[in-house]
């Protein structure tokens, strides 16, 4: 049977890295162009750099909660063997979802950390064309949110049919030797 407990922990783990990405996605730096008469140089001044944080942190979350679960199903290939049947084909089908979402994520998040982290410096002589304020695009954090949902619910399911399959198997169906208890 599936422990309860990590079930939860690893809910709550993808909860608050969904949040924590939605908020950065909602936070993002934002760039203006201000003048500066006296040097006759335009500039870009970025606002807050704390979505950049909450990325990170929604990166740091989703990894524990993979790791977590890794390490509850032994990654899938250590251990016992699984019972033939549909749950070990599923197991093995979201096992492969799981960590595809997994990775979409986790670029996702990182990209979007290092892009907002980025200031450009770049200044234009006033009147010349203005300093590109290059900034992160909008949705980058929202997708990084998404595939922290979907991993969410592949990552649950997979611990599922894991310990469904993992469950009753036992490889030799009985006593491997020969009894000789009739013989003496």
């Amino acid at each position: 049977m599936a422990s309860k407990i990590i079930l939860i922990v690893v809910f709550v783990f993808h909860v608050i890295a969904f949040a924590l990405a939605v908020v950065a996605e909602r936070r993002r730096s934002i760039a203006t162009i201000k003048p500066d008469s006296e040097i006759n140089y335009n500039y870009c001044i970025y606002d807050s750099d704390i979505s950049t944080g909450f990325g990170v942190g929604a990166f740091l979350f989703l990894m524990a909660s993979q790791v977590l679960i890794m390490v509850a199903s032994q990654c899938f290939c250590c251990g016992k063997a699984l019972r033939p049947g549909g749950s070990r084909a599923w197991t093995v089908l979201l096992f492969i979802i799981c960590w595809m979402f997994f990775i979409i994520a986790e670029v996702c998040l990182l990209a979007g950390s290092v892009r907002n982290a980025y200031h450009t410096k770049y200044r234009a002589v006033l009147g010349a064309d203005p300093p590109s304020c290059e900034t992160l695009r909008k949705g980058v954090f929202a997708a990084g949110a998404a595939f922290i949902f979907f991993n969410c619910i592949a990552s649950e399911l997979y611990y599922i049919c894991f310990s469904k399959a993992r469950g009753s198997f036992q490889p030799y169906g009985g006593e491997a030797s020969v009894g000789m208890g009739t013989y003496k």
